[in-house]
């Protein structure tokens, strides 16, 4: 099997794994079931809500507002989807988000700093953490999930010491008019926003070259490295890139709920990685994708919702992301080995 050039002098990535004996085999209904089992269970977990409480659970509006109403959740779990391609864990990008959308408060509702540029230093602030991460974990070669343990917990500080331990609000109503107020087919404009992020990610992981880069070092990075890729430079800009996008999570969460509070974004952290794993099960089985995390979102949302309107206590949703999450996991790891004992066939 010829080697695949990425324009790159001197950098040619080997094929992707599985893919030539699938090919030439061709997809089987097992391969099908397998990708959209998790659309399937998310369509089965919708039934039986509409069965159990058909007047509330089973109305337009309910649909729409859990579609409408977790764009962030969207954005932090792609965020979180990137550098687990290549390999490695943030665990600072919940404390990005909120401090991204404490920035956009304070500096807007309490020193008057125009809307557009908040914006853009909340996104500032979130390629700034991404490159700090990428530089001690890159640099000094220190484990990612030490290293952004110990950021997170930092900004997470710093975001109470700016906020004063309270929230802010009095933000712009532009921001909240351009994320929850304007409609589009019934749903607030920024479903859309998440909508169209997957959409960007899932081109450049599947279609350019930087996206296939990505692939291979988290396959890998020996392997990546002696075939030409900067493994280094690669992963580094992983953060980078995902302390932007979760920056812009910040900001939607800050419009959504017209005010930043110093605390709640950090309860995003878990679902966000619970529905990383869980996608990585569905679409493209056995590798982080963009629409299985989108599924994944939905159907872990689904699920809460239909609990909480059955009355079931607000500890539950703890008890049910810690539970996704383990089992999301679990179920990664065993598709994962599984595809990799088939290919050996």
């Amino acid at each position: 099997m010829n080697q695949v050039s990425t324009g790159t002098p001197g950098e040619m990535l080997p094929p992707v794994e599985n893919e030539p004996q699938r090919h030439r085999k061709g997809l089987t209904l097992g391969d099908y079931v397998e990708a959209f089992a998790l659309i399937i269970a998310w369509v089965i977990v919708i039934v039986v809500f509409s069965i159990l409480a058909p007047e509330s659970f089973f109305r337009v509006q309910n649909f729409t507002t859990m579609m409408g109403t977790q764009t962030t959740l969207v954005i932090l779990a792609l965020a979180v989807l990137i550098p687990l391609i290549a390999g490695d864990y943030d665990l600072s990008l919940a404390a990005n988000l909120m401090m991204s959308g404490m920035l956009v408060a304070v500096l807007n509702a309490e020193h008057g700093v125009p809307l557009a540029l908040t914006i853009l230093i909340a996104l500032g602030f979130g390629a700034l953490l991404g490159f700090i991460n990428g530089l001690i974990i890159i640099v000094f070669d220190i484990n990612a999930f030490i290293v952004t343990l110990g950021t997170g917990t930092i900004v997470t500080g710093l975001v109470l010491w700016i906020s004063s331990s309270r929230t802010i609000g009095g933000v712009s109503e532009w921001l909240s008019d351009w994320v929850v107020v304007h409609r589009l087919f019934g749903l607030s404009v920024e479903f859309f926003y998440g909508l169209i992020l997957c959409a960007i990610l899932w081109y450049v992981f599947d279609f350019t070259a930087i996206g296939r880069r990505i692939l291979f070092v988290g396959r890998g990075t020996n392997v990546a490295r002696l075939s030409g890729i900067r493994v280094g430079r690669v992963r580094w800009g992983c953060f980078v890139a995902a302390g932007i996008i979760a920056a812009a999570g910040g900001v939607v969460y800050t419009g959504t709920a017209g005010a930043a509070d110093p605390v709640s974004g950090g309860t995003f952290m878990l679902p966000a990685f619970a529905a990383a794993f869980l996608g990585s099960t569905a679409i493209t089985p056995g590798r982080f994708n963009p629409w299985g995390t989108y599924i994944a979102v939905y159907f872990l949302v689904t699920g809460v919702t239909g609990l909480a309107i059955l009355g079931v206590q607000s500890w539950v949703q703890s008890v049910f992301y810690g539970a996704a999450l383990v089992i999301a996991v679990s179920a990664s790891a065993f598709v994962k080995k599984r595809r990799e004992a088939a290919a050996k066939l």
